[in-house]
């Protein structure tokens, strides 16, 4: 006879354990062990949460290398079958060797589960009959388990659920997220002081009960932003450093149909726009995916929403500062151009008008499309068709964790008909679906990779712009880690393309993602290790800094409503000198409203105490030694780029956090 050493760690997340008799079966490439029950001096404690247990199985002769194990749980004759979440199995064979088996899911049945040891088999190399028939067997069932759906015409698809019980266990959040994510939601008012003025309908009498409403769980930028709105500087600081920095561009030719001339923003005559444009001193954002919509009815009244021009002067002092704003994208005698040099509330409701266009921009395009429903296009393909001893799975499973129960929250209380955002927003209903659709339409691939990006938008030596500075620095670090794992995995370019589950990945990304438009830029095909590596990079990005980036400043940016309104409830003003405090009072939502809004960003910004952050990998899906030394360069070059940013935030009034490390999840989990 001959011993297997088998050890069994069961995770330390709430409830994880299980009172259940468990029996293990070891196959390897000589033969199988009998079913065994895992009976050890812990007795019903040896599965309890967090518990480390060994057992010995016992088979006539070596079964040989190990190739999975079969994990089936009874219940006691007393007990109903309960979940049970082991982390991880390990087997020390008698040749002295150790195995690995990752889990990391529930069992919720007492069906036999199979788990493949941990080393990464690519589909091509998986040439055993028992290992090629349970990598079968496992596709199908997630391909069962992970299904597409159309959400909406002309967006990309998500995973068919009706609610987030329907989703497969191992995606859905944990018991510490569900509880806090609970809770924050059901006291968003009470804990802003918010819940006596929620059912409001009226205007806001003045600024001073705005300010004192608004005063309750500021935080240290939120303050800033409180003092500092109005500021044209601190306006023009937001298009780079806010919650929104993918709308700015250089300006080398004002378009067509933003007439605005030297003598309009260079009173003194020391400039010219030709010159500054020629210098790269002159930016333009440009709303025109909000042209045309059909704005919201909020409280029986119409609201307005604009799609304007805004022309941006880099100053000597390195300050990025509005010259112009037309709010409509027609020239017209009704659509006059705002400038600084205008009275004092003809200028601060034209930006009002512009930070209004910017919350909807941002939270439709930026956020929701580019990040969210991506994230969750990225994730249901590599759940349908990569198996767990895949390389790629075991590389990008972690950046999928609570994404497609959080867009399911999302679709169901955020986005549903009866949604808070469609209900309170300025693009809610059908204008919210217009923008989708069009931003889908707008979104290319090199848009998705941040030195693209930049460099499209001519903001490569832009002075002060730290999302830039921090995003690419994190995209290269991120880069580096991607091109060693694969390297190690993909030796050439033939090895990528004869992977078949690779191939499929990215081709139901293409197709369910990008509706199979070859406009996009995104790869139908890879044909590179090169291509490979990018690719994944992006993923990785995306569903980590570049969430993190659009996410996680939404209440420093857009607590203080002014900054940051949801919908605005009066026309904008179609003649100069109209304007005044009170217009603008009767302009800003309703209370009612920009309770909601303020709610609603508060939630979105609470991370839960069980985040995990980029880098960390509590889940230990690699057995293979270079992608755990990798795995460690990697840690360290994060932790590298987390002291650069707190050291140059020592120095700067704004602080920008979004892309330290330190803060950003892993993935869309919020």
């Amino acid at each position: 006879m001959v011993d297997y050493i088998v050890t069994v760690y069961t995770s330390d997340l709430a409830f994880a354990g299980t009172f259940n008799n468990v029996h293990i079966k070891l196959v390897g490439t000589d033969g199988v062990s009998n079913r065994t029950w895992l009976l050890g001096l812990k007795g019903p404690l040896s599965f309890y949460k967090g518990a480390v247990s060994s057992f010995t199985v016992s088979c006539p002769v070596s079964i040989g290398k190990l190739i999975l194990i079969e994990i089936e749980g009874q219940p006691l004759i007393t007990f109903f079958t309960d979940n049970w979440f082991p982390a991880k199995v390990e087997v020390k064979s008698p040749e002295g060797d150790t195995y690995n088996f990752p889990i990391y899911r529930w069992l919720t049945n007492s069906e036999v589960h199979r788990f493949r040891e941990g080393t990464a088999l690519r589909v091509f190399e998986d040439t055993h009959d028992l290992g090629k028939y349970s990598r079968n067997e496992e596709l199908k069932e997630r391909k069962e388990d992970y299904c597409w759906k159309e959400y909406l015409e002309g967006t990309p698809h998500c995973m068919k659920s009706e609610d987030p019980l329907d989703l497969p266990d191992e995606v859905q959040f944990s018991f510490t997220k569900t509880t806090e994510f609970g809770y924050t939601a059901a006291t968003g008012l009470s804990a802003l002081g918010l819940s006596g003025i929620s059912d409001s309908t009226e205007n806001w009498p003045d600024m001073d009960t705005l300010n004192r409403v608004s005063c309750c769980k500021l935080t240290d930028i939120l303050e800033y932003v409180q003092k500092h709105w109005k500021e044209d500087a601190f306006f023009g600081y937001q298009f780079l450093n806010g919650i929104n920095p993918m709308l700015i561009q250089r300006c080398s030719v004002l378009p067509n149909n933003f007439p605005v001339t030297d003598d309009m923003v260079f009173l003194s005559g020391q400039h010219s726009l030709a010159d500054e444009m020629e210098k790269g001193n002159i930016f333009l954002c440009d709303y025109k995916r909000l042209d045309g919509l059909i704005p919201n009815i909020i409280n029986g009244m119409k609201q307005y929403l604009m799609a304007p021009l805004i022309l941006l002067h880099k100053t000597p002092d390195d300050q990025m500062m509005p010259i112009a704003i037309q709010l409509k994208q027609t020239p017209a005698d009704d659509n006059p151009i705002f400038f600084p040099t205008d009275s004092e509330y003809d200028w601060l409701t034209a930006k009002i008008f512009v930070r209004s266009a910017d919350f909807n921009e941002h939270q439709l395009n930026v956020h929701l499309l580019r990040t969210h429903l991506l994230a969750e296009v990225f994730a249901v393909s590599l759940l349908r068709n990569v198996p767990m001893v895949h390389p790629l799975y075991k590389l990008l499973v972690p950046h999928t964790r609570y994404t497609l129960q959080i867009n399911n929250l999302a679709r169901g209380l955020l986005i549903s008909k009866t949604g808070i955002f469609t209900k309170f927003a300025a693009s809610g209903g059908e204008g919210m679906k217009t923008i989708l659709k069009r931003s889908l339409s707008s979104v290319t691939y090199r848009s998705l990779c941040i030195p693209d990006d930049i460099a499209d938008r001519g903001l490569e030596d832009v002075p002060n712009f730290y999302y830039r500075d921090d995003g690419l620095q994190l995209w290269e670090i991120i880069h580096r880690f991607v091109q060693g794992v694969l390297n190690f995995y993909y030796k050439n370019d033939d090895e990528v393309q004869k992977d078949t589950e690779l191939q499929t990945w990215i081709s139901d990304i293409f197709e369910h993602g990008f509706l199979s438009q070859p406009s996009t830029g995104i790869p139908e095909s890879f044909t590179t290790v090169a291509e490979l590596v990018k690719f994944v990079t992006m993923v990785i990005f995306t569903c980590s800094g570049q969430h993190s980036a659009v996410n996680t400043g939404q209440f420093d940016y857009g607590g203080w409503m002014p900054n940051n309104p949801v919908t605005l409830k009066r026309a904008p003003p179609i003649k100069k000198g109209t304007t005044s405090e009170n217009t603008m009072l009767r302009t800003l939502p309703d209370i009612n409203t920009t309770v909601q809004g303020m709610s609603t960003v508060w939630l979105l910004s609470r991370q839960s105490t069980d985040s995990v952050y980029l880098g960390q990998y509590p889940e230990e899906h690699f057995s293979d030694k270079m992608p755990c030394k990798l795995t460690k360069d990697f840690q360290g070059d994060l932790q590298v780029l987390s002291a650069i940013i707190n050291a140059r935030n020592n120095n700067l009034k704004v602080p920008y956090t979004y892309l330290d490390p330190k803060v950003i999840e892993n993935s869309v989990s919020l």
